[in-house]
């Protein structure tokens, strides 16, 4: 039941519609009985500060997806260090009159290349937003180096300045071991192949950060380059379930739960 005590949660970005977020936040609530709602809001760049002010101080919060990430991280009043370290946000919730910032991208790219036993070596990423950026903090954290690739060669090669200047090696392409797709290509149906298939002979994992029924395009045919590929469903729970431990500090996220409603969207 939604009523005046109900506290509002909400994903914002544009396109939010595909997003799997309010199914699996929604079902966490219920599970727990807490007495919440979490919505998809598109917005634009403009809207996204004084939204969030508006969430937080009606005791609520959210979550930022693309193309915002970059921007949230500018408009909470407090920044965490680890999303301070990315310069992207995309958590956020109230504390004590403020907006607090923080990123559970990079716990949730570790957790999904965990589970696809993703071994050491350098990773390839595509992309230069704010997902791309929680990939290198995480591969700082591994001790690997990247390469990188973008459609835009001018963002691709500012991206790789950023990228040294976090204390992450580049390498070339065709030797990396873990690919990884951090743009939204595949949200679309006939959207490229944000990785062509014989970039990177040597990889051995495949992880998509998009989602989709029935896998990606990308993984689908990525699949038999590899030995191992995911989708992004296993990073959706785990940073989910991360944001959700901002949000309730005396509650434990119900994963399962969680996990159970994102795969149930995708069959």
């Amino acid at each position: 039941m939604i009523d005046g005590s109900t506290r509002v949660f909400a994903i914002l970005g544009d396109p939010v519609a595909h997003s799997l977020s309010p199914l699996m936040h929604n079902a966490a609530f219920t599970a727990l009985g807490i007495r919440a709602a979490y919505v998809p809001l598109m917005c634009s760049a403009e809207d996204l500060p004084p939204l969030i002010q508006a969430l937080v101080r009606a005791g609520g919060g959210g979550n930022v997806t693309v193309p915002h990430k970059e921007i949230a991280a500018r408009a909470v009043d407090v920044c965490l260090d680890l999303a301070q370290a990315v310069g992207a946000c995309n958590t956020f919730w109230g504390d004590n009159g403020g907006s607090v910032g923080d990123n559970t991208d990079v716990h949730g790219l570790q957790e999904a290349l965990g589970e696809l036993k993703a071994p050491d070596g350098p990773w390839l990423i595509a992309g230069t937003g704010g997902a791309a950026r929680a990939a290198v903090v995480a591969a700082r954290h591994a001790g690997v180096r990247v390469s990188v690739t973008s459609r835009d060669a001018h963002r691709r090669q500012e991206f790789e300045s950023w990228v040294c200047t976090h204390g992450v090696g580049l390498v070339s392409a065709s030797d990396c071991r873990v690919l990884i797709n951090s743009t939204p290509l595949g949200l679309k149906a006939g959207d490229p192949l944000p990785i062509p298939l014989d970039a990177a002979p040597g990889a051995e994992v495949a992880l998509d950060m998009v989602y989709a029924k029935g896998e990606t395009a990308w993984v689908r045919a990525i699949r038999s380059r590899v030995r191992r590929a995911g989708d992004g469903r296993a990073m959706l729970v785990a940073q989910g379930a991360a944001a959700f431990a901002r949000w309730f500090p005396n509650k434990h996220a119900p994963v399962e739960v969680m996990r159970a409603a994102v795969n149930a969207a995708l069959r």
